[in-house]
């Protein structure tokens, strides 16, 4: 491995260390629910949507709620 690929690999861990240097904008991802149900989740500045009908309702769901908790203080909280 060159020395240069070995100094990115070196400032990605430093990175992925310091998560206050991340903020996301936006974030799209799928997360399989209970009876093979497939539900779209987005965050898009600061709010969260989700295709579930209990989003749809409340304007939060268990979806949202676990990624949330995944992203632990790189998001903002619903």
């Amino acid at each position: 491995m060159d020395y240069g690929m070995i100094s990115k690999i070196e400032k990605a861990k430093i990175y992925s260390e310091e998560r206050d240097r991340i903020e996301f904008e936006s974030l799209k991802v799928r997360i399989q629910g209970d009876n093979n149900a497939d539900h779209v989740v987005e965050y898009h500045s600061g709010d969260w949507s989700c295709d579930c009908g209990f989003f749809g309702s409340r304007g939060v769901c268990s979806h949202t709620m676990a990624m949330e908790r995944i992203l632990a203080d790189m998001v903002q909280l619903g």
